[in-house]
């Protein structure tokens, strides 16, 4: 399996880790005021890395292309910053909509980043 593929399947079970404990918690505390945040941990965490894993697993040449780790480490920072700070604005911290906004951003762009290796034709080898 291409390392870039390992790499989004392990962040993408911490992210599954990560939400399950989100809801969980909402779930002991009866407080579901988090639900959006756990809602984007679960679906742009676990299942968006996966997928991205899984494409990188179906496509080993492209996984090797220079971008492809890009991607990985554009769309997981930007996982990290955004992720806490939609926990936070949704448990009653608006100070933290900004950071939110900043990280939204940065995730956007690993997806941009991805778009560009998926459309890219093979002869182009983005990056190598």
């Amino acid at each position: 399996m291409p390392r870039v593929s390992l790499y989004f399947f392990k962040t993408a079970t911490i992210f599954l880790i990560v939400g399950i404990a989100v809801g969980l918690h909402m779930g002991i505390t009866e407080n579901h005021s988090a639900m959006p945040a756990h809602a984007h941990i679960n679906l742009l965490g676990w299942v968006t890395s996966a997928l991205f894993g899984g494409y990188y697993a179906l496509q080993p040449a492209r996984a090797e292309w220079r971008i492809a780790f890009v991607h990985f480490a554009v769309y997981v920072a930007g996982m990290v910053i955004m992720l806490p700070a939609l926990y936070l604005k949704y448990t009653g911290y608006p100070e933290f909509e900004p950071l939110l906004a900043g990280g939204s951003m940065i995730v956007g762009l690993g997806v941009l980043i991805f778009a560009y290796v998926l459309f890219s034709p093979d002869e182009q080898r983005a990056g190598r």
